[in-house]
């Protein structure tokens, strides 16, 4: 099983549904949060230590887990999906947005994660 860590703002519309889209996947366990401050689920070290995969929204939610977890993610696959803070959670156009480039990223990077997977283990 792959762990995957969705990673939003405020973990309320994207990263959560990105959670809710993927939670049944059969080769996936995942999670959501966002990025530390005033959000429900923040960002850890331990959901940071349970990832094999982080996947953030945009670029800075990456480097804000690089800057100030980077200790924790070493041997860690971390990449932003470039999907924008424009939708609401249950906004169809997100899901259909999300589910797009997870698959692709899913497809392009699968042997990839696979290794990170073990190496987890």
């Amino acid at each position: 099983m792959k762990k995957i860590l969705f990673v939003c703002t405020g973990n309320v519309d994207r990263s959560p549904t990105a959670e809710r889209i993927y939670k049944n996947h059969p080769e996936l366990e995942v999670k959501s949060a966002g990025i530390p401050g005033y959000v429900k689920q923040p960002v850890s070290e331990e959901l940071l230590q349970w990832a094999d995969v982080i996947l953030c929204m945009e670029d800075y939610h990456k480097r804000f887990i690089m800057n100030n977890y980077g200790n924790l993610i070493f041997g860690k696959i971390i990449d932003y999906l470039d999907i924008a803070d424009e939708y609401s959670s249950f906004d169809t156009m997100l899901e259909i947005v999300i589910k797009k480039k997870v698959d692709a990223w899913l497809s392009n990077n699968s042997m990839i994660i696979s290794i990170a997977a073990e190496k987890s283990r």
